[in-house]
């Protein structure tokens, strides 16, 4: 390296020296300007940045259906004759629920029925003449053709007479009856629904980043405006083995218990599965960081020496790293420490090297599970 280039690194290096000095420089300055002009003091309220310890959480919001659950109706149309269930009642699996008019249906089995008997008797009776060779074998293998011909549509008539009966294919709550007796329903018209609701099922999405964090027979809980205060507890039950393109989010499915059928399907509920131990997170209420473009950012309070040597509270601005959240809370990664006094209300108003005055007796929310103030 040569003489020539030493000197310039050596300027270079005392130029920016100089720039960084006078940077520190104006900026004490300017606080002593503000201090100078005196300024008054803006109020705010504070808080201390402590540690708190928060388990690992990953929720969802999710959708209640039921294990097994049916739009019960007709595979025939026909006339309702006969309800057999009430409203809302709980129902047997195979229990009869509503009958069709089946009137024309059985005097046609009858018929068939009649005529199954008589192609018996022939085929038995051409049997007994083919051992003493008055009939062809012929004549014997189309007799028995006419017999199971004759047995098939009796069974098909009888399945036709068992459908206009539809019965209840689980266990499980009847809905509100849709027909009454008389109407004329077609085939797939509903006549009322059914829901098994212990356990049921709750549907929700997860990104795909936390995947790592659910696993099946995991455990969850559920908990439903429905009812507050409540919560449910189930487990994974399965994992969709495909994530969706368009959105990069799985479908997951968890069983839960129900015993007193309050869930019922088609509710939403907020799914919490916990995931790892506690962490241990440096905490401010969300009310303290201020969110923008170009980072996210923190008023901090500290003591200001001015010439008299008089201590007055001045603001200083602060960018921050900013982690999970858990109610009012936010985590703070990086750019302050434990027991840094921040403001968390005011810091509208304020600027780096402003004079405060801290009231304090109006604080806001900064609980990491909070509820309904009508809870």
């Amino acid at each position: 390296m040569t003489k020539r280039m030493i000197i310039m690194l050596v300027a270079v290096g005392v130029l920016f020296g100089g720039l960084f000095g006078f940077k520190a420089f104006l900026g004490v300055k300017i606080r002593e300007g503000i201090a100078a002009k005196g300024l008054p003091a803006q109020t705010i309220s504070t808080a201390k940045a402590q540690f708190m310890e928060w388990q690992g959480e990953f929720q969802a919001v999710g959708t209640l259906r039921a294990v097994r659950g049916a739009d019960i109706a007709p595979e025939v149309p026909g006339v309702i004759t006969a309800i057999h269930f009430q409203s809302g009642q709980a129902a047997q699996a195979g229990a009869p629920l509503v009958q069709l008019n089946a009137e024309s249906d059985l005097a046609r089995l009858q018929s068939l029925a009649a005529a199954a008997e008589l192609a018996e008797v022939n085929y038995q009776r051409n049997q007994k003449q083919l051992e003493i060779q008055a009939v062809s074998q012929a004549v014997v293998d189309a007799d028995a053709a006419n017999l199971k011909s004759a047995k098939a549509q009796v069974a098909e008539q009888r399945a036709l007479v068992n459908k206009k009966l539809v019965r209840a294919p689980f266990d499980g709550r009847l809905g509100i009856r849709a027909v009454d007796v008389g109407q004329y329903v077609n085939a797939g018209t509903k006549l009322v629904t059914l829901q098994a609701l212990d356990p049921v099922y709750v549907d929700f999405y997860a990104p795909q980043k936390s995947l790592s964090k659910i696993a099946l027979r995991q455990k969850i809980t559920l908990k439903s405006d429905a009812f507050p205060g409540q919560e449910f507890t189930g487990e994974v039950s399965s994992i969709d083995p495909k994530v969706d393109p368009a959105t990069r989010n799985v479908q997951v499915r968890a069983t839960v218990r129900n015993p007193k059928q309050s869930l019922l399907p088609g509710m939403f509920a907020t799914v919490a599965i916990a995931s790892g131990g506690p962490q241990r997170f440096l905490t401010l209420p969300q009310t303290a960081v201020s969110y923008n473009p170009f980072g996210d950012t923190v008023f901090v309070v500290e003591e200001h020496k001015g010439k008299d040597e008089i201590v007055a509270l001045v603001a200083q601005q602060r960018f921050v790293t900013t982690g999970e959240t858990r109610g009012d809370q936010v985590a703070i990664l990086s750019g302050i420490k434990e027991g840094e006094t921040v403001v968390t209300a005011g810091q509208i108003k304020l600027r780096t090297g402003f004079p405060v005055t801290v009231n304090n007796s109006i604080q806001p929310a900064n609980d990491p599970a909070p509820k309904p103030k009508d809870q």
